[in-house]
């Protein structure tokens, strides 16, 4: 459907949909949640499709993106610099699992309180070449995955608790992005891991070796 005229009057079926384009447009961090409910809020009380107008005229089409996705040396994750992606991962005597294709913003926080965070890097997509992700567990921690072609800068603190982490030697390649890993555990600690993790299959497997009598 085209845009409204802008001297005309507008229709609900216009202010709905202009609405959908708004919660795409959140659901996809191209606008916070605080500036969808400011624009819901100015496109339901609008009068006429100029009104509409300014609402979306800066929003991308869902599935678009200003730049082309760049993979990052190797395989996993992609870099696609711009706005947009997760910045709190919250879990709060819960969980917060993010796998698969997912965005990662330039600046991120994982907060586990009482809690757990699941993070799996391996076919994410970055905001930006270097991004940071801090991660503030009490009485909680992180498990996280990255890939190989992915550099990792990492600082952690652990007080009444403790982190592991395991990277391996291999440096990542030439020009590849990177992460600054920031973990703060209290009373808990988080799991830093180089890359994917193994399916069920393969974790059955290797419980089964580990059960094995030797020499059999």
């Amino acid at each position: 459907m085209s845009d409204p005229l802008p001297d005309l009057r507008a229709t609900d079926a216009d202010r709905e949909r202009v609405a959908d384009r708004l919660r795409a447009a959140a659901a996809d961090g191209q606008i916070t949640f605080d500036e969808l409910d400011e624009r819901l809020h100015a496109a339901y009380a609008a009068r006429t499709g100029r009104d509409l107008v300014p609402l979306t005229e800066d929003l991308q089409e869902p599935g678009t993106a200003l730049l082309s996705p760049e993979p990052a040396a190797g395989q996993g994750v992609t870099v696609r610099r711009g706005p947009g992606g997760a910045r709190w991962l919250v879990a709060i005597m819960g969980g917060c699992d993010r796998r698969g294709r997912w965005r990662l913003a330039e600046r991120a926080t994982s907060l586990n309180i009482m809690g757990g965070a699941d993070l799996d890097l391996n076919q994410a997509e970055l905001a930006a070449d270097h991004v940071e992700l801090t991660v503030f567990s009490l009485m909680g921690g992180a498990d996280i995955r990255v890939p190989d072609n992915l550099q990792v800068e990492l600082s952690e603190f652990a007080f009444m608790g403790g982190n592991s982490i395991k990277l391996g030697d291999a440096p990542p390649p030439p020009g590849a992005p990177v992460l600054r890993l920031r973990l703060i555990s209290i009373m808990g600690g988080s799991d830093v891991k180089r890359g994917p993790r193994p399916s069920r299959s393969e974790r059955r497997a290797l419980r089964q070796q580990r059960h094995e009598p030797h020499g059999h």
